[in-house]
């Protein structure tokens, strides 16, 4: 079988070229989605940097609580059209008959990956340095597919979902980012040893697109271990390709590694659509005293909308917004308290536009 290219890979990563800033480049619409708790303040704030940059976008805002029954039908409608969305962190209610919007969304638009970008950030103190690890997570089943029941009173079955197809197609993207973006390995988190059947299925449809790169390493490793290897030594780790609930733990943890959820940034994509948003858990959406006091870390949204600028075929803003960051980062003087500060989401905001060259 032939390789199947992924046209967003080489955006996501495209190089700057100068004629992002001519006059000529049209401004694209993006459907924008707050969230919830603290996340109209980061989206606020990303709203603010592109009109610094006069980046040649524009937003159509939705406004979408966690706690609805569904995605309203003109928000899809609007992702569907514009292909490009920015959200801000939407609470899941724990328990309760309420599904997840998240995973709502990507069923619906067919976000199959998700990627979530941790790195260490200069300036920036960590457990370890020079990390530097891609989590490309499943995003449409396994444990996600919400597939329980009770059986009889007090026994509820819930069933985990691995098929071939979405297997294979992680797969291939996982192979295909690495070899559009010159990494080394991928690495294959997977439980086959107990679950011989579901993730022996995930296994084998990686094993088979890793021989169509023979170029790229290829290893696998139980998902328990990966744990323990992830926080003694993250530098064996390059390019993850996971199951859906493996992922979700692993890009967690990965970022707690690399500086923290409040500095990673990542998306869903899938062959049509991109949704982009902090890559790892937004913990604090619903933490009322970072509302009150306003000080959200704006980082990881902003990074995230970098990769959308990308996405865009806008890399040279992408690249402005990203050197910005990384200079208020490792200058130290203004971060939020999650990584070590005191300052509040709008002197960031208003520290990372006065460095934007």
């Amino acid at each position: 079988m032939a390789r199947k290219s992924f046209p967003i890979l080489k955006q996501l990563i495209q190089q700057s070229t100068n004629r992002c800033f001519t006059s000529t480049v049209s401004p694209r619409a993006v459907t924008l989605i707050p969230g919830d708790g603290v996340g109209p303040l980061v989206t606020d704030s990303v709203e603010q940097v592109m009109k610094a940059m006069k980046a040649p976008v524009y937003f159509e805002r939705y406004e979408v609580r966690g706690d609805m029954k569904c995605m309203p039908e003109e928000v899809i409608d609007s992702i569907k059209k514009n292909k490009v969305c920015l959200k801000g962190g939407l609470r899941t209610p724990v328990g309760g008959g309420v599904s997840s919007l998240n995973v709502q969304m990507r069923k619906e638009l067919d976000l199959y990956a998700s990627i979530v970008h941790c790195f260490t950030l200069p300036g920036l103190p960590t457990r370890h340095e020079d990390v530097d690890i891609v989590v490309i997570r499943e995003n449409t089943e396994g444990e996600y597919a919400g597939l329980e029941h009770e059986v009889v009173p007090g026994v509820v079955e819930s069933l985990k979902v691995i098929t071939k197809y979405c297997s294979e197609r992680i797969a291939k993207f996982a192979f295909e980012y690495a070899h559009v973006n010159k990494r080394k390995k991928v690495t294959a988190v997977h439980k086959a040893n107990i679950m011989k059947l579901a993730d022996g299925l995930f296994l084998e449809s990686c094993r088979e697109v890793a021989a169509k790169y023979p170029e790229i390493q290829y290893e696998e490793i139980i998902v328990d271990n990966c744990c323990m290897q992830l926080v003694s030594r993250p530098d064996q780790f390059d390019v993850m390709v996971t199951p859906n609930l493996y992922g979700n733990l692993i890009a967690n943890t990965a970022a707690g590694i690399a500086g923290g959820t409040g500095v990673m940034p990542g998306g869903n994509v899938g062959a049509d659509q991109a949704v982009f948003e902090q890559g790892a858990s937004a913990g604090n959406v619903g933490n009322e005293k970072i509302l009150k006091l306003k000080r959200a870390n704006p980082v990881a949204l902003l990074l995230s909308s970098a990769m959308m600028l990308r996405h865009l075929e806008f890399p040279s803003y992408a690249d402005r917004l990203e050197t910005a960051v990384r200079h208020v980062i490792e200058e130290g003087k203004f971060r939020t308290k999650d990584v070590g500060g005191d300052s509040t989401t709008q002197e960031v905001v208003d520290a990372i536009i006065a460095a934007l060259d």
